[in-house]
């Protein structure tokens, strides 16, 4: 009887083992595509904003443009044929992406009026108090420990401004 109590919880140890094993394995798998990098590596906010002031945004990327008619297909009548639709405003605004302490806004200019077209606050802070235009200036606050990031777009010719302060 002993020897199959010992056997028993030899064969638990070596389960609880791979299961651990596994899990760990899990674990480093999920991190590496939360933090950005097999090494662990955390962004910082002045890296973030270097990437996505990289990556530009294209109206025309955002356009649908409908497919080539198929060499089979009959030509459509002139009198059936729809208008392509005009772009809308948010599909030609100027978009500036900004990054503060507190967290990242998207904003974008209708002629002179502002507006924010997203807003992400930074790991320990939350948005609130959000005027998200279009008016002649748009704001978001980002609040956390460290304070209140008060963030404020304005259109200059035709482009975003963003300007932010820290309000303790």
């Amino acid at each position: 009887m002993t020897r199959r109590v010992l056997l028993t919880v030899a064969g638990w140890c070596l389960a609880v083992g791979a299961a651990t094993m596994i899990g760990l394995a899990a674990l480093r798998v999920v991190g590496e595509g939360l933090t950005g990098g097999p090494a662990g590596e955390v962004l910082d906010q002045q890296e973030i904003a270097r990437q996505l002031a990289a990556a530009s945004v294209s109206p025309s990327a955002t356009a649908m443009v409908p497919p080539a008619p198929s060499p089979t297909s009959a030509p459509a009548s002139p009198a059936t044929s729809p208008d392509p639709p005009s772009p809308s405003p948010t599909d030609t605004a100027v978009r500036q992406v900004a990054a503060t302490p507190g967290g990242t806004v998207v904003a974008a200019c209708d002629g002179a009026l502002a507006r924010l077209v997203s807003w992400a606050p930074a790991q320990g802070y939350t948005a609130s108090d959000v005027d998200r235009g279009p008016d002649d200036d748009a704001e978001v606050s980002f609040v956390g420990a460290a304070g209140e990031y008060e963030v404020t777009v304005i259109c200059v010719a035709g482009r975003p401004q963003v300007s932010w302060e820290l309000d303790d």
